[in-house]
């Protein structure tokens, strides 16, 4: 009977183990005689039979938070002499009830924790020792942000080939793999993304999987242990190996699946499928092994147990999948992947808890509702769309859609395909085209913490969470909204603590002062654009509704044009009074503007702007715009040019360096430039030049000749489409790709090669030696996509030693630019101008690593220290589907100056200096387009566009 009295004597410990105790004894208790059975029946029952029981009482649990975490007043998260803060007087938004709950009041966080929300009892803040009070002013208070995509860690900046740790060659399905073991605790943008709010992440394997392997929840502080272990946020036992845990309901799991063309090297999307189901096949087969075996020690027939508890070390974790204890990230785009995705949760009954990018989900909400255990939530992109055929039909109006679907919907980065430190500007994105903004809050904050299965500790505040907090300058929808403050753990991450006795103020937030920027932003009505979009399948016609008669703008408040001597200025306002004024345009010519233009009407169409204005067009620099329609398609675009470092030239060519005319590949129409078009950008500079990205090689040295055309127009035959045919000659001079390097030239190989070419040792018979000489000579800019400041000082050289030999003056544009502030003396004195692009800098590879990141984290930002210099500087945009958003980089980058930038230079930035830095002639007053805003300004959120004026072509295009 001792074995029986042990097993009643455990029957005090831990919930999941008292229950297995009871069970044991019930079953050693004899149901027929109402007495306990003989000894040698007890005999039978296994020394770890409690064990046994034990795990199979777990198997039906579901992970969650225990009473005990409920009721801790230390987090496990605690650093040991960290003081607790209180935060006073905040805009809290909770997180809480979908994010529709705000709180005026106090924060107290203490050991780690959140103890005290809204009003904070005098009693516990005076029994709280070491008390640091931080006086908010009614600043907006928000959990810190939590990207549920990322790949933080793995793809570490600056990229290096040693360092490359995201998708694993060795088979479709890898449910064993774990992220965790590839995680890089030096990846320079674990800063950068505190500066911008973010404090956890899920660290996801790749998408070149269809099982890419075990995801973990990570906070980005770097803790005292200095480990990736000691980030992860609730590891499970299966990572701490502790196997107390291992029957507990408290830890989720997390498992990264793909579906669709990143799985084409392991076949087709029928072998990929295949490879799901013979996988879950197989764990299926454990689970019910698991099953019967646990049916059979429950029901007390120890002796017909077939050997020990039956497990798989390969299958584990699927098996876990199909007990709900896994919250499955699945990377799936489109309808037919969606539609076979939640077919085999049915076939299998497992739950998936997201699907990432999912850019056709809009379009098939019902879909998703069909998947078994419930509707998974929608993380997606605000509006980076386009890059391959998956992503054609994304929509920037896919997360009011959804929402209105009743699905979750998450805004996350997929760093660094976009950089984590902007998290927020895509949930402002997704408010600009009408989230409403509780759920674009929540979607960066509680929507993905509760996803995730840890709503009980990130992404919300309330008393009891982690004491994960951001302080902002601004309500945090507003372009351009900065961190004042970050704690994570109830930790100061910014400011950022000072390493030495020396502290270095950064100023944050000058010229928000005033009571709106507290507000959340007004957007326009979109209701019609979401409406064309689902009618036409997610690809709506973009063109405008051409009118060449009389239109008149009424309620204008304000109007810009360019001017003769200081480029683009006010030239009319409405006065004190509030009256608004109108703009008549007759055949695309303004001929009338002020508060009396309106009489002009007659029988003229009437567009209102509702206090909105009519602003010059702005021009695009930087991406293959108006050169491929999909950037992950090569048969929709120009193609690739021939090389000269990688194989000879054609003879046909008759051309050594091989020079082409980005003219001669343009495709108008494309739907990226015309949603540009339809945001405000007008003109697009495009050439050849392809700056390095993330999976795709650097350009070639030579990279030919750009041009300047309307991205509005129907094709290159049209009156005004092509603005200038040549325009600048370009390179690429930089630092082979860290992961793509096969054959690539050395950096001394390419400057020496400039230099022979720009001496004139080229015969000027042909096109090489005809253009490498104008750049020389100064007729044509010579623009030189390049990022380090070594090689920047190696080319102002170059510059130095070639006018000397010829006596000219060259004309030459550094673009991309990232280390261009190391240098900004040196680059204003050789007369060099700069664009900078992308417009805020990442260390994505080696030659970008040294960048000016601006508040928080700096005082100076690159654009303003070149401008300080006296360096002509404009802002381009690196990605075709980003080019619509010119218009807040430029809003963004004044805010970020404190000051220092007014609205005419950020008009500037993206006209007139652009338009001088690359030499495009023939923009003037009489030939560009101007658009009209509703609600707005350029720079507004507020605002749309609702017409662009095109006096060169004569007509108005309406949208």
């Amino acid at each position: 009977m001792s074995c029986l009295f042990n097993t009643v004597g455990h029957a005090r410990m831990g919930s999941t183990q008292g229950v297995a105790a009871l069970v044991l004894l019930t079953f050693a208790f004899s149901t027929t005689t109402g007495s306990f059975t003989g000894v040698s029946s007890l005999h039978r029952v296994p020394v770890d039979a409690q064990e046994i029981l034990s795990r199979c009482v777990a198997l039906k649990t579901t992970p969650g938070p225990s009473q005990e975490f409920h009721d801790r007043e230390v987090s496990d998260r605690f650093e040991e002499g960290t003081n607790a803060t209180l935060i006073r007087n905040c805009t809290i938004f909770t997180g809480e009830k979908n994010g529709t709950v705000v709180i005026h009041g106090d924060i107290l966080l203490d050991k780690g924790i959140v103890k005290g929300l809204g009003k904070v009892s005098r009693r516990v803040i005076d029994n709280t020792p070491n008390l640091t009070l931080i006086e908010a002013n009614g600043a907006w208070v928000t959990p810190g942000l939590v990207d549920l995509h990322s790949h933080l860690g793995l793809l570490s900046a600056p990229i290096l080939a040693g360092a490359f740790d995201v998708n694993s060659p060795n088979g479709p399905v890898l449910p064993w793999l774990r992220s965790i073991d590839g995680l890089n605790t030096h990846d320079d943008a674990y800063a950068l993304s505190i500066a911008g709010g973010v404090t956890s992440a899920q660290i996801l394997p790749g998408s070149g999987n269809a099982i890419g392997g075990q995801a973990f929840i990570i906070k980005l502080r770097k803790t005292s242990e200095r480990s990736p272990s000691s980030m992860v946020v609730e590891p499970p036992h299966t990572l701490t190996g502790n196997s107390n845990e291992g029957y507990s309901p408290f830890r989720w799991r997390h498992m990264k699946q793909a579906c669709g063309e990143n799985l084409i090297r392991y076949g087709t999307r029928m072998d990929s499928m295949w490879s799901f189901r013979s996988a879950y096949n197989e764990a299926r087969k454990v689970k019910n092994m698991q099953d019967a075996y646990c049916a059979k020690a429950e029901a007390g027939l120890w002796g017909a147990l077939d050997g020990p508890f039956p497990e798989s070390y390969q299958w584990e974790m699927l098996v876990d999948v199909l007990r709900g204890k896994v919250k499955i990230s699945n990377h799936c785009y489109e309808a037919v992947d969606l539609d076979n995705i939640v077919r085999l949760t049915n076939e299998f009954q497992f739950p998936i808890a997201s699907f990432h990018h999912a850019s056709e989900a809009y379009l098939v909400p019902d879909v998703l509702k069909k998947a078994w255990g419930g509707t998974p939530a929608a993380a997606i992109f605000a509006t980076n769309h386009r890059y391959k055929r998956e992503a054609f039909r994304g929509s920037e109006f896919a997360a009011r859609i959804l929402a209105d679907e009743g699905i979750p919907v998450v805004m996350k980065t997929d760093h660094p395909v976009i950089n984590a430190r902007y998290l927020i500007h895509e949930a402002q994105q997704a408010h600009h085209f009408s989230l409403p903004p509780h759920l674009a809050l929540a979607s960066v904050t509680s929507t993905p913490a509760t996803i995730a299965g840890l709503s009980h500790r990130i992404g919300i505040l309330a008393e009891g969470t982690d004491a994960d907090v951001v302080m902002w300058d601004s309500h945090p929808l507003r372009i351009g909204a900065t961190p004042v403050k970050v704690w994570i753990d109830g930790i100061v991450q910014i400011p950022v603590p000072s390493k030495t006795d020396e502290k270095k103020e950064v100023e944050v937030g000058k010229g928000k002062e005033g009571e709106e920027w507290k507000e959340a932003p007004q957007v326009p009505n979109w209701d019609k654009e979401r409406n064309q979009t689902l009618k036409w399948d997610g690809l709506p016609p973009l063109e405008g509704r051409r009118k060449g008669d009389r239109i008149v703008f009424t309620n204008v408040k304000q109007v810009w044009n360019r001017g003769s001597e200081v480029g683009v200025e006010e030239v009319f306002s409405a006065d004190g009074s509030g009256s608004l004024g109108s703009v008549t345009v007759e055949n695309g010519r303004v001929t009338c503007m002020g508060v009396s233009c309106a009489q002009t009407a007659g029988q003229a169409e009437v567009v209102d702007l509702k206090g909105g204005s009519i602003s010059p067009g702005l021009m695009t620099y930087g991406s293959t715009l108006g050169l491929e329609e999909i950037r992950g398609e090569p048969s929709t675009g120009d193609g690739e040019p021939y090389d000269a470092f990688q194989r000879n030239i054609p003879k046909i060519l008759d051309d050594v360096g091989g020079i082409v005319r980005a003219m001669d590949g343009l495709m108008f129409g494309t739907r990226n430039a015309l949603l540009a078009y339809r945001s405000g950008v007008t003109l697009s500079t495009t050439s050849l030049a392809k700056p390095a990205f993330l999976f795709a090689a650097s350009a070639h040295l030579i990279s030919g000749l750009s041009t300047t055309f309307r991205t509005g127009a129907a094709h290159a035959m049209e009156s005004g489409a092509i603005v200038q045919d040549v325009v600048a000659l370009h390179v690429v001079v930089g630092k082979a790709h860290p992961i793509f390097s096969a054959g690539a030239p050395s950096v001394s190989t390419q400057i020496a090669t400039l230099r022979r070419l720009l001496y004139g040792w080229e015969s000027n018979d042909q096109e090489t030696g005809v253009w490498f000489q104008r750049a020389a000579e100064g007729v044509v800019p010579l623009v030189i996509e390049v990022d380090s400041a070594d090689i920047m000082a190696s080319l102002l050289i170059v510059k130095a030693e070639v006018e000397n030999n010829i006596g000219s003056r060259m004309r030459m544009v550094f673009s991309g630019a990232t280390e261009a502030h190391l240098l900004a003396k040196e680059i204003s004195d050789a007369d060099v101008g700069v664009i900078l692009s992308p417009a805020r800098p990442f260390p994505m590879v080696w030659d970008q690593r040294r960048i000016l990141a601006g508040p928080p984290l700096t005082n100076d930002t690159s654009l303003v220290t070149l401008l300080r210099e006296g360096v002509i500087v404009a802002l381009g945009a690196r990605d075709a589907a980003l080019a619509r958003n010119t218009r807040f980089d430029l809003e963004w980058a004044a805010l970020e100056s404190n000051g220092r930038i007014n609205q005419r230079q950020a008009y500037a930035m993206a006209t007139t200096d652009l338009e001088k830095l690359l030499g495009v002639r023939g923009v003037d007053q009489e030939g560009a387009d101007m658009v009209a805003f509703e609600g707005g300004g350029m720079f507004d959120i507020s605002s749309k566009v609702v017409a662009v004026i095109s006096p060169r072509r004569e007509f108005v295009d309406l949208f």
